[in-house]
């Protein structure tokens, strides 16, 4: 039977509970995911040799990471070609498109020139953030909060020069940019003054934002962090912190899915703060124990941040994005795997019928809702995920890997 045959099959068994599936299709094909460059090479960035520091860490070394920039693009152009809709690219500043090895300080808006000209070609989006770890000046583990006014004054400047990149993107591209500000900034054990350093962030985030930016398509966010390496005793940049800042100075705020204690229900934070914020942009990963930064699963925490974000059409807030980077398994299987899971999670709760259960529950018919709820874990929705890559002539899920393996034993073996 064709995957034709069986959408139409699944159709009416979904239209039997009035869900249109061809709509809800049409819904899924609206969502943009950024997609983190930073997957592709493992974090390092172009600029310069530097190692790893400031929190982030990167285990594995599967054959075929990207060497420069060139072989980033080559990657992520596969990516896209295994995925169906149209989506963006989150860059960092170390992405900068430079033909020799340069300082941070050094970057300009030209050199992302080429990012958008493929993003352009590859009617993609572009997303951005400064980079604020691997450096010399962040190897205290502060940045923005650091005691030393010459450091904090470099990593200022930083940020600053990095909000007018992203503006000069969304104005090329004539599309939202989200400029997302997250630092590794806290100490190993418990500070003794745990105020000076917020005050020192405060101040230096005063600075940055001091320069009011009129474009609509630029989009601030604060990204906050419950704990990292090396900073297990104090987070300068915690969740109360950061979205006290963003209520007061009409910022954003970022929601990492790893960035919070395990037993946190992330999807309940996204309504709880909708309504006071103008925009949040949300990182999927998947923690482990904390901010491990798996491969996004289907799993029961990616489904209910979705159906929070459905259920309540929280869309013109919130920006859908991926944070999360895997050396220990072919790259682009990570990257591949990792968005269809989004996707198919959007589309679970978007085959629901919200309607319906929702005047259960207006009316407290708990029972009916709980029934519902349990029986539409079951229903075929992979047949309308396989239907809607088929229409966009995209691999389904039985024929994508054999493609990886090809392009791994045709280029990515070759990257010695």
């Amino acid at each position: 039977m064709s995957i034709t045959e069986q959408y139409q099959m699944v159709k009416e068994k979904y239209k039997e509970i009035g869900v249109d599936t061809d709509l809800a299709i049409q819904k899924l094909d609206q969502l943009r995911i950024s997609i983190q460059c930073w997957q592709g090479d493992d974090v390092a960035g172009f600029l310069q040799k530097a190692t790893l520091s400031g929190g982030i860490q990167v285990t594995g070394n599967y054959q075929g990471r990207a060497r420069d920039i060139n072989e980033l693009k080559t990657d992520l152009s596969k990516v896209l070609s295994l995925v169906p809709g149209h989506h963006k690219i989150n860059l960092h500043a170390i992405y900068a498109d430079i033909e020799q090895a340069t300082a941070l300080e050094s970057i300009k808006k030209e050199h992302f020139d080429s990012w958008i000209a493929w993003a352009k070609k590859n009617q993609c989006g572009l997303d951005f953030n400064p980079t604020l770890f691997s450096h010399p000046l962040a190897k205290d583990g502060l940045t923005l909060s650091h005691p030393d006014e010459n450091v904090r004054h470099y990593w200022i400047e930083h940020v600053k020069n990095t909000r007018k990149i992203a503006d000069y993107m969304s104005k090329s591209l004539n599309d939202t940019v989200v400029h997302n500000i997250w630092i590794p900034d806290g100490f190993k054990d418990y500070p003794y003054h745990r105020l000076n350093p917020r005050n020192r962030l405060k101040n230096s985030l005063d600075d940055i934002f001091k320069e009011k930016n009129d474009n609509p398509l630029l989009v601030d966010t604060l990204e906050s962090k419950l704990f990292g390496i090396g900073v297990e005793g104090y987070t300068v940049g915690s969740n109360e912190f950061y979205l006290s800042y963003a209520l007061k100075n009409n910022v954003g705020v970022c929601i990492d899915s790893g960035h919070f204690h395990p037993t946190e229900e992330v999807s309940d934070k996204l309504s709880a703060i909708y309504p006071f914020v103008d925009h949040i942009l949300l990182h999927l990963s998947r923690p482990m124990r904390w901010d491990s930064d798996h491969v996004v699963s289907y799993d029961d925490a990616l489904k209910r941040i979705a159906e929070s974000i459905v259920r309540e059409n929280l869309f013109d807030k919130i920006h859908v994005g991926l944070d999360y980077f895997d050396a220990s398994i072919n790259r682009i299987v990570a990257w591949v795997v990792g968005i269809r899971n989004v996707q198919k999670a959007f589309l679970k709760a978007m085959l629901e019928p919200n309607q319906m259960i929702e005047e259960m529950e207006n009316n407290l018919d708990f029972t009916s809702r709980l029934v519902w709820t349990e029986e539409l874990k079951t229903y075929p929705m992979g047949i309308v995920y396989d239907y809607y890559c088929h229409m966009h002539n995209i691999p389904l899920s039985n024929e994508y890997l054999n493609i990886i393996k090809t392009y791994e034993n045709n280029v990515l073996d070759e990257r010695k």
